[in-house]
């Protein structure tokens, strides 16, 4: 089919993947604990959209051009680890706001949201391991002797964003929800900021020794 081969093979790996914690459910769950169902669903948005990326410059070659250079490797390795670190010491440094002032103004949200959704996205591509991903799963399921391997490749980018989608909200849903009632308590929700804080710090630290 359009040069993708085990294609049933594919789906059933990639739903086991999605329900193998990695870095990008640590980094929606966290969002979700610590500032609700909203918060989490735009950084799965903004993480399937990291994906689209992905799968696009896999399409077309840009993904293994940039796994094959050591130099590029460990640009965007550190600048993805750089990333998550800020993330995590703004939340640190974030002052518990009081009970009354914690629900935004309208401009606000819609800004917070964009941000949110950046954040998710930048996430995911600024991450080597899921360049490093793309480039040895997705051959094993495209003919290499196909003449539209560069639709097989969207093809298969697609179902696997839209599977990762589905799954990821459904976790940010479920993870905003148990905590729902955090913003009723100012000094919890600040625990929780400082928790999920340490952990994006020590997600970046993690993802600075990843090795090619």
């Amino acid at each position: 089919m359009l040069g993708i081969t085990d294609f049933p093979l594919f789906v059933g790996a990639v739903f086991l993947l999605n329900i193998t914690p990695g870095p990008d459910t640590a980094y929606i769950v966290g969002r979700s604990v610590a500032q609700g169902r909203a918060a989490g669903v735009m950084s799965a948005l903004g993480v399937s959209a990291g994906c689209c990326v992905h799968s696009v410059a896999t399409a077309f070659g840009l993904t293994a051009l940039l796994a094959a250079s050591p130099a590029a490797f460990t640009m965007i390795k550190f600048a993805g680890a750089a990333y998550l670190v800020w993330l995590g010491l703004r939340l640190l440094w974030q002052r518990p706001q009081p009970a009354g002032q914690q629900t935004a103004t309208p401009p606000q949200a819609r800004r917070s949201l964009r941000a949110l959704f950046m954040q998710g996205f930048l996430t995911n591509v600024l991450n080597p391991k899921v360049v490093l991903f793309f480039v040895s799963f997705f051959p094993q399921f495209v003919d290499p002797h196909a003449g539209r391997q560069a639709l097989a490749f969207l093809l298969l980018g697609a179902v696997m964003v839209l599977m990762s989608t589905v799954w990821n909200t459904l976790v940010a849903w479920l993870a905003g929800t148990l905590t729902r009632r955090v913003g009723q308590a100012p000094r919890l929700k600040c625990w929780l900021d400082r928790l999920v804080g340490t952990a994006f710090i020590a997600l970046g630290a993690r993802l600075a020794l990843v090795q090619r």
